[in-house]
C-alpha cells in the first residue's frame, strides 16, 4: 500500500521550494523504501531548482542521504530491512561497456527505482540524481543503497552520498595522489575541502588551499591544508603555487570551482608532467580557450572526475571505517543541522559561503 509523507519539491525554475505531501508507492521487485535520517544540502540541489540540470519539474530535491531500509521488493538481495545505508546515484549495472571492461565507476546505465513518487494529484516527481531525499521516506533501487556501520552519525555518513565523496575521490581515485606528492586545490567549499582531506589521507606532504575567502581557507587548514593562497591578495595564483613548490608547480591540481579562469590556473599551476583534475561543475555556456601548443608541450594528464570516480560498495564502507578510527574528519563538514522547512535558508547560506554543509535531519 502506498504511503503519504512530507517532502521538499521545486515546482518551477527559480521558485522557492515547498514542503508538500508526497505519495511513495510500494516498491517494485528490485526497489526499496528507505526511511531518511539525514540529508545534506548540496549545490546540485540548488542547480535543479534553478533549472541548471534540466527542466523536468517538479523536482523532489535532496540526494546526499543516509537512513534505514524499511521495505524491500520481492527480488531484493542486496540489502535487508533494518540495514543502515548511504544512498548513492551510481548503482552500477554490470552490463554496459564500461562495466564489462572492468571500469564500473564509469557505468553508463545506472539503476533507478522502477516506479515514480508523485504528488497527491498524481503528478510524477523527478527525484534529484534519481534519489530525492529531502523527504521522510524515499523509493530507490536496491543498488542505490550501500550498507555501512550503523553506529555512524547519519548526518556525517550521508555526506559521502555526493559532495564529500566527489572531493575525496577527485584526489585519491582520479588524481591518484600518492605519498610525498604536492597538491593544490582551487576552491575550498565542501568538495574542495574534501579533496584536501583526501590528499592528506593519501599521503600528500604539501597541500595548498586556494580561495578568496579567509574563512574557507581556515576551514581548509582544519581539514589538512599545509599552505594557503588567498586569490584576492596575490597578483598571480600560478606564481604563488610555483613559489611553494620549488618553482615547479604541484604534482596534482584539483579545480573544485569549474570555471574557465580556474581551469587555466590549474593547468599552468601544475608541474610539467602534473595532473589536472576537474571536479567543479561548469555551466553549458562556458568555453575554454588555451594555446594548443601548451597542451602539446606539457605532459601529464587532464582528467574530469565523475562522483570522485567512486565505487560506493568499495569506498563508502572504507571511508566510514577511517572516520570511526579518527583518521578522516568527516564530522567537520557538518556546519549546521536543520529541518525540512529550512532548505531555502540553507541555499542562502550556501550561496553566501557560510557553510560547508547544512544537513537536514528528519
Amino acid at each position: 500500500m502506498s504511503q503519504t509523507v512530507k517532502g521538499v519539491i521545486s515546482r518551477a525554475k527559480g521558485a522557492a521550494t515547498e514542503v508538500v505531501d508526497v505519495v511513495v508507492p510500494d516498491p517494485g521487485s528490485n526497489d526499496v523504501i528507505v526511511k531518511i535520517a539525514a540529508c545534506g544540502v548540496c549545490h546540485t540541489d540548488l542547480a535543479y531548482r534553478e533549472g541548471g540540470i534540466n527542466d523536468e519539474y517538479p523536482f523532489l530535491l535532496g540526494h546526499e542521504a543516509a537512513g534505514i531500509v524499511e521495505t524491500v521488493g520481492d527480488a531484493v538481495t542486496h540489502v535487508e530491512v533494518g540495514d543502515f545505508v548511504i544512498l548513492n546515484w551510481r548503482a552500477v549495472c554490470g552490463q554496459c561497456r564500461a562495466c564489462k571492461r572492468g571500469r564500473p565507476w564509469y557505468c553508463f546505465d545506472t539503476f533507478n527505482a522502477s516506479k515514480k513518487m508523485t504528488l497527491t494529484d498524481g503528478t510524477e516527481l523527478s527525484p534529484a540524481l534519481g534519489i530525492g531525499a529531502f523527504i521522510e521516506k524515499t523509493l530507490i533501487h536496491e543498488g542505490q543503497c550501500t550498507k555501512v556501520n550503523p553506529e555512524t552519525d547519519p548526518a556525517v555518513a550521508g555526506l559521502l552520498g555526493c559532495g564529500v565523496m566527489a572531493g575525496i575521490g577527485a584526489a585519491m581515485n582520479t588524481g591518484n595522489v600518492g605519498r610525498g606528492d604536492s597538491v593544490a586545490v582551487i576552491g575550498c567549499g565542501g568538495v574542495g575541502d574534501a579533496a584536501i582531506a583526501g590528499a592528506k589521507l593519501a599521503g600528500a606532504t604539501k597541500i595548498i588551499a586556494i580561495d578568496r575567502d579567509p574563512a574557507k581557507l581556515e576551514w581548509a587548514v582544519g581539514l589538512g591544508a599545509t599552505h594557503t593562497i588567498n586569490g584576492a591578495e596575490v597578483d598571480d595564483v600560478i606564481e604563488a603555487v610555483q613559489e611553494l613548490t620549488d618553482g615547479n608547480g604541484a604534482d596534482v591540481v584539483v579545480d573544485a570551482v569549474g570555471r574557465p579562469e580556474t581551469y587555466a590556473q590549474a593547468f599552468y599551476a601544475r608541474d610539467l608532467a602534473g595532473t589536472v583534475v576537474l571536479v567543479g561543475v561548469p555551466t553549458p555556456e562556458m568555453k575554454l580557450e588555451l594555446p594548443l601548443v601548451d597542451f602539446f608541450s606539457r605532459g601529464g594528464a587532464l582528467k574530469s572526475s565523475w562522483y570522485g570516480d567512486c565505487l560506493p560498495e568499495r569506498d563508502f564502507p572504507m571511508l566510514i571505517d577511517l572516520y570511526e578510527q579518527g583518521r578522516l574528519p568527516l564530522d567537520k563538514f557538518v556546519t549546521e543541522r536543520i529541518g525540512l522547512n529550512d532548505i531555502e535558508a540553507a541555499f542562502d547560506a550556501m550561496k553566501a559561503g557560510k557553510v560547508l554543509r547544512s544537513v537536514v535531519e528528519i
